[in-house]
């Protein structure tokens, strides 16, 4: 046992937390309380929901700009200031 983790399960005392015990303290009602360890399920669920979030707005925008692009094309060429065709070249084989 070389971890002061592992002597304290055990119910040993280390040497530096002994000399802090005032004297006369019956040492077997002593409670050594331990910080727990560190969570990293926080920090790491938040990065996903931030990731997606980002994600999610940029396909919004970019759903919102088509939208808008299209709206103001349509409404060009209603009005006769802009027309546009689509050319769907093929090509043919000659004999």
């Amino acid at each position: 046992m070389q971890l002061p983790e592992n002597q304290l399960r055990a119910g040993h005392i280390p040497a530096d937390l002994y000399r802090q015990i005032p004297p006369g303290t019956d040492v077997r009602r002593v409670v050594i309380v331990q910080q727990a360890p560190r969570s990293y399920k926080g920090p790491i669920v938040l990065t996903l929901v931030i990731a997606a979030g980002s994600v999610a707005v940029l396909l919004v925008i970019a759903f919102v700009v088509q939208v808008v692009a299209a709206a103001a094309v349509a409404v060009l060429s209603a009005t006769g200031g802009l027309s546009y065709t689509i050319n769907r070249a093929t090509k043919h084989k000659r004999k």
